[in-house]
């Protein structure tokens, strides 16, 4: 049978003070509806249409073609949201998962356990509950003898007994889809807030005869509507933790799950480390015996197994096996290190590829270059790549040694086997096995110093 889910995200979400539009706020790096569409497509829903309204063309900037979009031009309610999915998906025969767009934390799997009860039972509807231990302002699940649902009662409409049903009703729901839209053409707008209800649709179905199903899920979290800040903050305090534990469960080491962040999109390999106040970011991939951390901030980078890196910074990075990097180094965008690269303290690379096994120890800046294998890079050793106008190229080749404190003005090759003196500026290409030396000659002039010493004292005396 055909699956489908409509995303409601045309609310404005004005309790969250805020100049981005709701859904896109990002819980572990990722925008709210994005959680949604990926939980969705996880329960095999094979077209997704996302209701946008305040805020659309931002929502379809950021989505893309991952979604179909439907505008809700005014608010008037969630039945009338889903109403305006109906030119797209009104006549497909088959099972629609409605959920809003603000419910990061529901999974596939639920979603995937709520539309096999619904189609098991025959339902015409199936509503996805969760038990709360304070289930205030939620609607609450009446059900029958027999487990079955009898009504939602609103907790404004709600007896004493019923006020103290703890099964609440999350919002998200499965309908057979020709149903719901049949049954949405009835739904009126007469009520308090003047508004289309969707929930208005389970009492037209019942009273019509149809089964109305309802499934509990094992985790209340899923339940979460963010609507404000403090809504926000417990959504991604809750995602960190299911993060940490998928990590955990697969083979990760997490030494204080709750001082690591991780993001949504990370990957981590079996018997690998992390400290606390580590950060990962985005696509990071990190491979399996790796020590990261402790206070590393990884983003969108690639680590080959086996390689460690403590309090350093990553952003579009890849790493090769048995890598060092840190501490404090700043691994920039476009930097590509081999196997077995040192990368040493206060060390920044830019648009680099490093050779395997070559070491830049310390206090080094190498950008836009190509970096031979079992290079040697000294301390305080730059590639001086900009010129004001023109970034250029340094090439270094393999086994060549860059004494400490040298300048590489670029474009400038540094042949194989080369060897730089110590606090030389090169200006011109070094030949294989050539030794570089430019720097000035030192002299020396005996006893000098006391007569400037005698000089300095006596311009002292003078201003005084």
């Amino acid at each position: 049978m055909t699956r489908i889910a409509i995303v409601l995200a045309a609310g404005q979400g004005k309790r969250m003070k805020s100049k981005l539009y709701k859904v896109l706020h990002p819980v572990c790096g990722k925008p709210m509806v994005e959680h949604v569409l990926d939980a969705v497509k996880g329960a095999s829903c094979e077209r997704a249409v996302v209701v946008v309204g305040h805020g659309a063309e931002a929502v379809r900037a950021r989505l893309g073609d991952a979604a179909e979009y439907a505008l809700q031009a005014e608010q008037l309610g969630t039945g009338h949201a889903v109403l305006q999915a109906k030119p797209q998906l009104g006549d497909i025969d088959g099972v629609a998962v409605v959920v809003c767009g603000d419910t990061p934390l529901v999974t596939a799997e639920t979603l995937e356990a709520l539309v096999a009860l619904h189609e098991k039972e025959g339902a015409a509807a199936t509503i996805m509950t969760a038990e709360l231990e304070t289930p205030a302002g939620y609607g609450r699940i009446v059900r029958g003898e027999a487990g079955e649902v009898l009504r939602i009662v609103e907790q404004k409409d709600c007896t004493p007994e019923e006020a103290a049903i703890r099964e609440i009703n999350t919002g998200t729901y499965c309908f057979d889809n020709k149903k719901l839209f049949a049954a949405l053409s009835q739904v009126t707008n007469a009520n308090a807030q003047g508004e289309y209800y969707l929930t208005d649709v389970i009492g037209i179905l019942q009273k019509q005869g149809e089964r109305i199903s309802a499934h509990k899920t094992l985790d209340p979290a899923e339940a979460i509507g963010v609507n404000d800040r403090i809504a926000l903050g417990e959504a991604e305090r809750l995602m960190r933790r299911r993060i940490a534990a998928k990590h955990q469960t697969n083979g990760v080491t997490l030494i204080d799950a709750e001082h690591t962040y991780i993001e949504a999109d990370v990957v981590i390999g079996a018997d690998s480390i992390v400290y606390p106040g580590t950060v990962l970011r985005g696509r990071t991939v990190i491979g399996e015996d790796c020590v990261i951390g402790p206070s590393a901030d990884l983003t969108d980078t690639v680590v080959g197994d086996g390689s460690t890196i403590r309090q350093s910074v990553a952003d579009q990075a890849e790493l090769g096996p048995e890598c060092s990097v840190g501490p404090f180094a700043y691994l920039r965008p476009g930097t590509k290190l081999a196997a077995h690269v040192k990368i040493g303290d206060f060390v920044e690379v830019k648009n680099a590829v490093v050779g395997e096994g070559s070491k830049i120890p310390h206090l080094s800046y190498v950008g836009d270059a190509v970096v031979g294998a079992n290079v040697n890079i000294g301390c305080g050793a730059i590639t001086a790549n900009y010129d004001g106008y023109n970034k250029s190229k340094t090439e270094i080749g393999d086994n060549a040694f860059i004494g400490s404190n040298s300048n590489l003005i670029a474009p400038v090759t540094i042949g194989s086997g080369a060897y730089v003196v110590a606090g030389s500026t090169i200006t011109h290409d070094v030949g294989a096995n050539d030794v570089a030396i430019a720097r000035e000659r030192q002299v020396n002039k005996p006893g000098y110093a006391e007569k400037l010493r005698s000089r300095a004292k006596a311009k002292k005396e003078r201003d005084q």
